[in-house]
């Protein structure tokens, strides 16, 4: 847990901390918001490739290994992304990053889910997502501290040279944690093809209707949130420290709802906590961004908006365990989430786009409204999974 936790957290300080180098890039680099949108979407295109192969590369090496590869790949390039000279070099720079960071959660979710037992399954693997919003609070927090010491030439840089830190972390994983026995006795068959087998029956059907509501529920956070300090700066006219310190709240909002999430997939299902975490966002998201409340009154909302819209993260993890037999899951996790997100990501770089012609608040409410009804319509689709027992998928696969 500690591992997966911590690889987690990592990872998000690491792809967070461009959402808040965006503002700097515009006015140092003069940059469109689409060019940053699409420097934002080639990280998350990229790591669906990532993510598919890291996860059918677990299947066959193991998942421990895997996750420290993924987690050294993702620090080193969030590293040499603090020395790109333009537009051209931080996109090569971003896409690399990818790689690794599509292949971390890949490995790390689906460890994490084979070494909890049934009935808790829910909740341990959700704690785990929780990382998520202590790695974005760390980039909130970073980012503030730097804005109010150093000019902003220089900050946007020391943010990408913390990135390293992650690698840190291999070390200890290295000597304290050891494969799960379940994907020792199912090591998955050999073969190229093994990165393609969850794209033909049996499991082409869950497939793809798994990887469209992770599109969904992808490309509506990341519509929020990647544009979000830049709405606040811009829309709302706040100072850089006062656009941290709003987000600090809605990213505290995250954290309980990460909490939530985990607690009630095990109590209510995976597909009920996933259609309240859909709808309610929609009702938060229109609030915040147009209802006409005060700075002051931004903040509980934004609270609010952060836990609801965060907290349809948590069953992802356990619920895509539940679908896939140890011999293909890390391929089906992989493949599901990242090519989801991978798809989702193209959200950012339309916001980016239409915000020039029909403004920043508008073009973020209608791709956030589109991933969540694509997101509602998947699950309708899909069986619910809560309490579903690993070796039962072992024996309907034989």
């Amino acid at each position: 847990m500690i591992a997966c936790f911590g690889g987690w957290s990592l990872d998000a300080l690491d792809v967070q901390i461009f959402s808040f180098v965006i503002p700097s890039l515009l006015t140092l680099w003069g940059i469109t918001t689409g060019e940053a949108g699409v420097l934002a979407t080639v990280t998350l295109v990229v790591s669906s490739l990532g993510g598919w192969l890291a996860g059918a590369l677990s299947d066959r090496v193991g998942r421990v290994k895997v996750l420290q590869i993924t987690i050294i790949w993702y620090a080193f390039f969030t590293f040499l992304c603090g020395f790109a000279q333009d537009f051209n070099q931080l996109f090569v720079l971003k896409a690399l990053q990818g790689l690794g960071f599509g292949g971390e959660w890949a490995a790390g979710a689906v460890l994490m889910g084979e070494v909890i037992r049934d009935r808790y399954r829910g909740r341990a693997v959700g704690l785990v997502q929780t990382g998520w919003s202590i790695g974005w609070g760390a980039a909130a927090v970073i980012y503030t501290i730097l804005s109010a010491t150093l000019p902003d030439a220089l900050t946007w840089r020391v943010m990408f040279w913390i990135g390293l830190a992650p690698a840190g972390l291999v070390f200890w994983i290295r000597r304290f944690v050891d494969e799960p026995m379940v994907q020792a006795r199912n090591a998955a068959p050999g073969g190229l093809m093994h990165v393609f087998s969850v794209l033909q029956p049996p499991y082409l059907a869950t497939t793809w209707r798994v990887s469209m509501m992770v599109m969904g529920a992808q490309g509506s956070s990341y519509a929020i949130t990647t544009f979000l300090p830049t709405y606040l700066k811009t829309a709302r006219h706040l100072t850089a420290v006062g656009t941290g310190s709003y987000l600090m709240v809605l990213i505290l909002g995250a954290f309980f709802g990460f909490i939530s999430g985990a607690y009630l997939s095990d109590a209510i299902g995976r597909k009920a906590t996933f259609l309240i975490s859909a709808v309610g966002s929609v009702v938060l998201m229109l609030v915040y961004l147009f209802a006409p409340l005060s700075n002051d009154w931004i903040l509980p909302v934004g609270f609010l908006l952060g836990y609801i819209n965060l907290m349809m993260f948590s069953p992802m993890g356990p619920f895509m365990t539940e679908l896939y037999p140890t011999a293909v899951r890390g391929v089906g996790q992989g493949f599901c989430y990242n090519a989801g997100r991978g798809i989702g990501a193209i959200f950012p770089a339309l916001v980016g786009f239409l915000a020039a012609r029909w403004g920043l608040a508008a073009a973020i409410a209608i791709f956030s409204f589109i991933g969540l009804a694509l997101m509602i319509i998947a699950l309708l689709m899909l069986p619910e999974t809560k309490g579903r027992s690993l070796e039962s998928l072992e024996v309907a696969a034989r």
